[in-house]
């Protein structure tokens, strides 16, 4: 059975930084396209960000590009997510998703997915 775990959420304050990490097992790691979503209180689950296998494309949301950045150690079975200038807004469950068949946006594209990680930025 294929496993990701997420690791790294906390509590923060407006305009600290976080690092996640999501480690997997069980499948070929490097042949999976990875992406974090995320899940705030009362809302659907929403697209953060995605990195392709080989690390070369990088896609994010537009309510976090410039301050978040996605990646990735295949070596490690590993995908990060380092956060900076975190806002209230960011405050969420924060998901790692695995997708064998590449990068897509949508959560209903990802096989496999960790059971979150809480992320909470408040002052």
């Amino acid at each position: 059975q294929v496993q990701l775990v997420e690791s790294g959420g906390g509590l923060v304050q407006p305009g600290d930084s976080l690092r996640l990490d999501c480690i997997g097992s069980g499948r070929t790691f490097s042949e999976d396209a990875m992406a974090w979503f995320r899940q705030g209180p009362g809302k659907e689950r929403e697209f953060v960000a995605a990195i392709s296998r080989s690390s070369l494309n990088k896609n994010y949301a537009a309510s976090v590009k410039g301050r978040f950045t996605i990646s990735r150690d295949n070596a490690k079975s590993t995908v990060s997510l380092q956060m900076d200038s975190l806002k209230p807004d960011d405050t969420a469950l924060y998901f790692c998703a695995a997708s064998p068949s590449g990068l897509y946006y949508t959560p209903s594209y990802y096989t496999y997915w960790g059971r979150g990680t809480q992320v909470t930025v408040s002052s």
